[in-house]
């Protein structure tokens, strides 16, 4: 079975730490659905159109109209304006400069955001005395969060750490 465009727009949610698996409060998904069908229009939302949008969608998809109330479309807007995957003009909304997914997540989020976490991660698990991948194997994610450690996905941040002191 092929997968229509909301599942996909779901698995891109879910791998950026959107949506965690088994989340009943997906409404992010529809915003970014129709943020990504205005794109292909090259068009700009207003908060109120994206939340008609959703609504739409939500009941096309027979999807039972939860997160829909302007404010909760809001915050999902910043949240994925907070990962620099929408941009806001004038109080319209559109998917950054009406680029791809792909390109954005390359230049912005793995370009921008990973290396300075990834940065953050690495001072930190020196300061914890990390040397080795086999210290590693002792953190734990409340180890982290306990130190403050401003983390989106934790397992993700240190296997890649771990590969990186393994290369290196």
């Amino acid at each position: 079975p092929t997968m229509n465009d909301r599942d996909l727009v779901r698995k891109f949610c879910l791998s950026v730490g959107l949506l965690q698996p088994g989340d009943s409060r997906d409404v992010v998904v529809d915003v970014l659905h129709v943020l990504l069908k205005a794109k292909q229009q090259k068009e700009q939302l207003h908060s109120e159109e994206v939340k008609n949008n959703v609504m739409d969608l939500r009941k096309d998809s027979k999807l039972p109209m939860l997160g829909i109330a302007s404010s909760n479309i809001r915050r999902q807007l910043k949240r994925l304006k907070d990962l620099h995957l929408i941009e806001t003009n004038a109080n319209l909304y559109r998917v950054t400069e009406f680029s791809n997914l792909s390109e954005i997540f390359e230049e912005k989020v793995e370009g921008f955001l990973l290396k300075s976490v990834m940065s953050r991660v690495k001072d930190y698990l020196k300061k914890k005395g990390v040397n080795s991948v086999e210290d590693i194997l002792f953190l734990t994610e409340q180890d982290l969060e306990s130190d403050g450690v401003p983390i989106i996905q934790v397992r993700k941040l240190l296997q890649y750490t771990k590969q990186e002191l393994e290369i290196n």
